[in-house]
């Protein structure tokens, strides 16, 4: 079940949802519909992530993906499953990012509850989870007098139910 069309996050939105999880040597980053790729490349290239896993269903994104990570070869640090996120074993992520529709992040708020080890870090780019308490909410870019982006940090174990 696809959660999201793919649409490409611009790198700074990219940039300052990793910064937002303070990405760093000792995480293991997430990333639940990872399109392209672009959170994975820089939580590894640009954030030294000791290792990036991403989900995708789309499979022509899935295939590109393996080829630009074996271009970059980033093989021993990124990996990239062609299946449904729902279905992901997230127990070893330290940090998990999100650019899914509303309805898929609720969706997914149980798993996240049940499944992600407490002190993990989860980046919502644009939607909410419903029912759980942002540690902090971001708005992000400018177009005249609209913010074009939000972003929500959640951590397992401390958002309490709203």
């Amino acid at each position: 079940m696809s959660c999201a069309p793919f649409v490409p996050s611009d790198p700074e939105v990219v940039k300052r949802m990793l910064e937002m999880a303070e990405v760093g040597p000792r995480d293991i980053v997430y990333d639940l519909g990872c399109g392209d790729g672009r959170i994975l490349f820089m939580a590894v290239e640009r954030f030294g992530a000791k290792k990036a896993v991403g989900y995708e269903l789309n499979e022509d994104l899935y295939l590109k993906l393996l080829r630009e990570i074996e271009r970059r070869r980033l093989q021993e640090r990124i990996k990239v499953v062609h299946g449904d996120l729902f279905k992901a074993d997230i127990s070893e992520a330290t940090v998990i990012t999100l650019y899914l529709t509303g309805d898929a992040n609720n969706q997914l708020r149980t798993k996240l509850r049940k499944e992600a080890r407490n002190g993990t870090r989860i980046v919502s780019h644009d939607f909410d989870i419903l029912g759980l308490k942002p540690a902090r909410k971001e708005a992000f870019g400018r177009f005249l007098f609209l913010n074009k982006h939000a972003l929500y940090l959640f951590v397992a174990g401390t958002n309490v139910e709203t």
